[in-house]
């Protein structure tokens, strides 16, 4: 079985159970949207929603899909930063008890959170303070680390910081891994496209994005969007919400049906397809089965609120697949 390393940055995800919106138009917050803030502003939101039922969990994009693909019983790795601090230490204990092997660094300053707002129609919403995230750079990153890996999951979040991402794949190229990336944001993506389009082009083997974001990156419709990530990687992946998801390699299209589910919350839908994916792809298995084992990750993740499910959950999931 082949190992996934994940590089991301190292949040500890506060989820808001929101009873309108009212609370992202007092913020100025886009719905469905992540923007970056500073302390201060994630302390605001935090005390504004103080009566607002909450749930703690560690988390980051590409955190959340290297938990899926261990708990799927995959073999997984994680490269962060986080503080010297109870979010620090609750990151790393979470990470070790889900058998994963952390590389985790010390910044200095605290560890960063998310405010992940859930409004009544599922939707999410983050304000997302980096914190020590933030001062994850490519001195940081070491061919020890990436060494008995062979797939790089990146998330696009780290697209901010260009010399990261292309430390990564220098060293990926050095152990001759695959580098993977899922896209994030569509703001992301519209904030960094150049540098994300030569990225992706000259590094990129696998790619996931939703309809939004690769819009976003290509200005298409999601099945023409499909046909130009394809060219420049080895493996395209579109999602499309309820109408499921289109992958795409070596000129073949694969379509995948969503499963049957009773959303109550998005967060880390696109994340845990990529953790059933990959986990397929590092398995042998053929891209529509590795499809629908994301779709069926993805699926189960939205009944639950947050992005990590309960051992059940999981067994229930490796007894369909």
């Amino acid at each position: 079985m082949a190992k996934v390393l994940g590089l991301g940055n190292a949040l500890v995800d506060i989820m808001i159970q929101l009873p309108d919106d009212s609370t992202l138009e007092k913020f100025s917050l886009k719905k469905g949207s992540m923007q970056l803030s500073e302390r201060d502003f994630a302390e605001q939101i935090n005390n504004a929603t103080k009566d607002f039922e909450k749930s703690q969990s560690s988390g980051g994009s590409a955190a959340n899909t290297i938990h899926g693909i261990a708990s799927l019983g995959g073999d997984a790795g994680y490269i962060g930063k986080v503080g010297n601090d109870e979010f620090g230490e609750f990151f790393s204990r979470d990470m070790k008890e889900h058998n994963i092997e952390p590389f985790l660094l010390k910044g200095n300053v605290d560890t960063g959170r998310a405010m992940a707002m859930v409004s009544k129609d599922s939707e999410r919403t983050f304000a997302t303070y980096l914190g020590a995230a933030i001062e994850l750079n490519h001195a940081d990153l070491t061919n020890e680390q990436f060494k008995d890996y062979d797939i790089l999951h990146i998330e696009g979040y780290l697209a901010l910081n260009h010399d990261l991402m292309l430390r990564a794949a220098e060293l990926s190229k050095a152990n001759n891994m695959k580098i993977s990336i899922d896209m994030a944001s569509f703001n992301v993506v519209e904030d960094n496209l150049e540098f994300l389009k030569d990225y992706v082009k000259n590094h990129v083997d696998i790619i996931f994005a939703n309809e939004e974001e690769s819009k976003a990156f290509t200005g298409k419709e999601p099945e023409e969007s499909l046909n130009e990530l394809a060219e420049q990687c080895e493996i395209a992946i579109v999602k499309i919400g309820k109408k499921g998801s289109l992958v795409k390699s070596k000129g073949k299209i694969y379509k995948i049906d969503p499963i049957h589910a009773k959303p109550v919350d998005t967060t880390g839908a696109g994340d845990l397809f990529a953790s059933g994916f990959l986990y397929g792809l590092t398995n042998n298995m053929p891209l529509d089965k590795c499809g629908q084992i994301g779709s069926l990750c993805a699926g189960k993740v939205i009944e639950t609120i947050g992005a990590k499910m309960n051992p059940a959950t999981w067994e229930l999931i490796k007894k369909i697949y």
